[in-house]
């Protein structure tokens, strides 16, 4: 098996790598292509160093003979850089949001609609957004009890959001402010030390952000629902690592919370932390560097008779981002051999 990284120096690069470590993937080589700052660089990769970063320019990008290319290098450089990574026969994994609505690109979550995979015609696999694939994981079991006809969810989404600039400007700026210092302000809109910011990306014409719209449309397309509404506020608070989310759903028929919360303990990809008691749900402090999707606060909703509210947390950077893109490696590795 051969494999790429591209933008192998950036935080979720970084992680590729750690998720690839102890990935079942027997890899017989590792290609890493990074910008011109990160060329060079080598890191440790199972018990070896890896080849030098690769700058990745048109004469350099070198994809002849790969089988899978794990890019996250924003959605320019997966734009001009996708023909040259899939015309070798790569499979290009893409972590932006580039191709994400394009009809002949499936956007995959393994644990929901992993048999998309098998059907990508240019080659490329979207990887959803972060907020958007913790969602989709928690709500399919729902949907299997009773089709979901609204969603309403605010997220709660840490700095490493941002990449691995937000981390070190939430501690810098945490740092700062109990020195008596004056916060510095440059990669989020407003100090975001001891602060939230409602919100994250671009705002579109109809007062929601990007970020909200896509969980609108992101969420359609995966769960195979076109008619399932999804309403989103998108939050950016002051935690590290680690994306929290409050969720109500609408269901056709009334579920109990015991139907809920026993899908949620036999789902794939779920831990299931729900207690009426102090501690008892999950917290991105104690989920940060984890696999699964942790739910908890499960509860009736008192404003609706067909709804049910609870309370997700996820590690955005492994399975919002690179985690999720390896599943998808491995649901195709092991559709091939059966």
């Amino acid at each position: 098996m051969k494999i790429a990284i591209v933008g192998a120096s950036g935080a979720v690069g970084q992680e590729f790598l750690r998720v690839l470590e102890n990935a079942p993937i027997a890899i017989d080589e590792l290609r890493l292509f990074g910008s011109k700052r990160s060329a060079g660089r080598t890191y440790s990769f199972r018990g070896a160093e890896t080849e030098p970063v690769r700058e990745l320019t048109h004469n350099t990008a070198d994809f002849a003979g790969l089988d899978f290319a794990f890019v996250s290098a924003g959605g320019d450089v997966s734009k001009e850089y996708a023909e040259t990574i899939t015309s070798g026969g790569a499979v290009m994994i893409d972590n932006s949001s580039a191709f994400r609505m394009d009809a002949d690109v499936p956007l995959v979550v393994p644990e929901v609609n992993g048999d998309d995979a098998l059907n990508a015609p240019r080659g490329i696999i979207a990887n959803p957004n972060c907020t958007t694939i913790q969602m989709v994981v928690a709500l399919k079991p729902i949907h299997e009890l009773s089709p979901i006809r609204r969603v309403h969810v605010a997220t709660y989404q840490a700095a490493s959001g941002a990449g691995a600039t937000g981390m070190e400007e939430l501690a810098k700026q945490t740092s700062q402010i109990v020195a008596g210092e004056e916060p510095e302000v440059k990669k989020f809109v407003s100090q975001l030390a001891f602060n939230l910011i409602p919100h994250i990306d671009v705002f579109t014409d109809n007062g929601y952000t990007r970020e909200e719209m896509k969980m609108h449309f992101e969420t359609k397309k995966i769960m195979h629902a076109p008619n399932l509404e999804v309403s989103a506020t998108c939050v950016r608070v002051p935690v590290m690592r680690a994306h929290s989310e409050a969720i109500w759903v609408e269901t056709e028929r009334p579920l109990t919370v015991d139907e809920v919360r026993d899908a949620f303990a036999h789902a794939e990809g779920i831990v299931l932390v729900d207690k009426a008691e102090a501690l008892g749900y999950p917290m991105p402090l104690d989920v940060a560097g984890a696999d699964p999707v942790y739910v908890g606060r499960i509860r009736a909703d008192l404003a609706n008779p067909c709804g049910i509210s609870f309370w997700a947390v996820a590690d955005q950077i492994r399975k919002g981002a690179a985690l999720n893109a390896v599943q998808i490696a491995e649901y195709i590795i092991k559709a091939r051999k059966h």
